[in-house]
């Protein structure tokens, strides 16, 4: 067995930081074949968030997408991430809907679920990973990583130590989204975890913001993590994770075996430097440091979130003032881990606090149901000047009464057409009726990475105007031939 194992974010990750989520599948087409044969340990392929992207941007269905993916790489477990308390977007969706979202991604063929909750509602996570092994998947809790003034390497460690003990887990996955984690913190906190939860395998996941993902990724091999996550160069590096390139000749370096088949990597490269110019994005490039990342700790993806946000009120030019506004407002909120939902929490509520001018005038019901602890129990106290502003409200003493609704799936489904499927089910309660149909109505999803006939001839001309001795061309193929010379030849 080789000393490091690799945990594929191309397809996931990768390109939900540098891509927003968008990238469809006639975009990974041909790059499939050689990810399933490189040696990934686990390739991660899908969550809630890109079946709501797919669906809502292009009228893809996202159950199609996540077919042929799978079919495409028959020879690795393939891996979902989503919260413990939700499926889409920032509202607590009943247990009867994650469940069934688990197990119908299973029959999908989707079997690993990495699952987290920056709260650390332990029993709420407990009950997921039962959920998630009973229906034959493998849960992969994890550990998420926040430099704040209350989660220290001592709470890290505990809250791994108690999940090493439960049923049925197989490996623990630490991650860093914002960036944050430096390698003199990693000297104490890696170990510290790798001491609390014995020998069972310890996955790494952190984040390039700031450069230093790999020094991390160094400190944690020191440490006895023995799987890294990290992605094809062109969907790695800046916001994203560490490329599959770049650690080998680290891993070579330290003296450790990896086991892939390097020969792989170059066309899944190529195929994502395409892909990266066919959806409109430039291919991830190592990010300029910047110290504000330790204050705000804002995940890269979030970034032109705000950005669009205050440009819609005509204040795109404040973002340095958001940003600045961010770390007082996540103290003030008692020191949440900046990753989904609370990232969000925080940084709408900085948004908020800069546009309407007095602080916490405005307050969306998120960061209210959070301040009541509904979404779990807090790090730290509110401030209490701030915790006075959001709960003296009318709208504080109404959502005071609200409890997490839990209907069963057959009290769900009388909402919807009788004999509809849980695939249509999920789709539906994800985002809605209108959205679906659009969906449907568009017709199957495209997996042909071919371009059109139009862009082809578009990129022989440009090839022929390159090189002055080329003359004429001819391209032949069933269906399309194209014909090319030089005025004159």
């Amino acid at each position: 067995m080789p000393d490091v194992e690799f945990v594929d974010q191309t397809l996931r990750d990768g390109q939900q930081s540098l891509w927003g989520l968008r990238m469809r599948a006639y975009q990974a087409a041909d790059a499939l074949p050689h990810l399933d044969r490189t040696g990934f340990r686990v390739v991660d392929l899908t969550g809630p968030g890109m079946f709501t992207v797919l669906l809502r941007e292009f009228a893809d269905d996202p159950w199609a997408s996540t077919d042929f993916l799978v079919r495409n790489l028959p020879n690795n477990t393939v891996r979902a991430g989503m919260r413990t308390t939700a499926v889409i977007g920032f509202a607590q969706a009943p247990d009867a809907i994650i469940d069934l979202w688990v197990r119908t991604l299973i029959r999908h063929g989707v079997t690993s679920f990495w699952i987290y909750d920056c709260l650390y509602d332990m029993p709420t996570m407990r009950r997921l990973a039962d959920v998630i092994n009973q229906s034959g998947g493998q849960a992969v809790p994890s550990i998420m990583y926040g430099l704040t003034g209350v989660h220290d390497d001592a709470f890290f460690a505990d809250r791994a130590k108690e999940i090493a003990g439960w049923d049925g887990v197989e490996s623990i996955y630490v991650e860093d989204a914002p960036g944050v984690l430096t390698p003199e913190r990693a000297r104490t906190l890696l170990p510290a975890i790798r001491a609390a939860t014995g020998s069972i395998p310890l996955e790494l996941h952190c984040h390039a913001t700031t450069g230093l993902a790999q020094h991390n990724y160094i400190e944690g091999l020191e440490a006895g993590f023995t799987i890294l996550h990290t992605a094809s160069r062109p969907m790695a590096n800046g916001p994203s994770l560490p490329s599959t390139e770049g650690m080998l000749p680290i891993l070579d370096h330290l003296g450790l075996s990896h086991g892939l088949d390097v020969d792989r990597l170059a066309p899944v490269e190529e195929n994502f430097v395409w892909a990266a110019r066919d959806a409109g994005f430039e291919p991830g490039a190592p990010a300029e440091y910047d110290p504000r990342i330790y204050q705000h700790q804002v995940p890269g993806g979030m970034t032109g979130t705000l950005r669009n946000q205050l440009a819609t009120h005509g204040m795109a030019h404040r973002l340095d003032e958001v940003l600045a506004e961010i770390p007082r407002v996540r103290e003030e909120l008692g020191h949440p881990i900046m990753a989904t939902p609370f990232s969000q929490f925080v940084g709408i509520q900085a948004v908020l606090n800069i546009v309407a001018g007095d602080r916490y005038e405005l307050v969306p019901d998120e960061v209210v149901h959070y301040a009541l602890e509904h979404y779990g129990p807090l790090a730290s106290p509110l401030d209490p000047d701030v915790a006075d502003k959001i709960l003296s409200g009318e709208r504080a003493r109404t959502l005071a009464k609200w409890e997490r609704p839990q209907p069963t799936i057959e009290e769900i489904r009388r909402s919807y057409p009788l004999g509809i499927s849980d695939e249509d089910l999920l789709l539906r309660y994800m985002t809605s009726d209108e959205e679906v149909e659009t969906m449907k109505a568009a017709g199957p999803i495209r997996t042909d990475p071919r371009r059109s006939a139009n862009a082809i001839v578009n990129e022989v001309v440009d090839l022929i105007a390159e090189t002055r001795s080329v003359t004429s061309l001819h391209v032949s193929r069933p269906g399309l031939e194209v014909r090319l010379a030089r005025s004159g030849s």
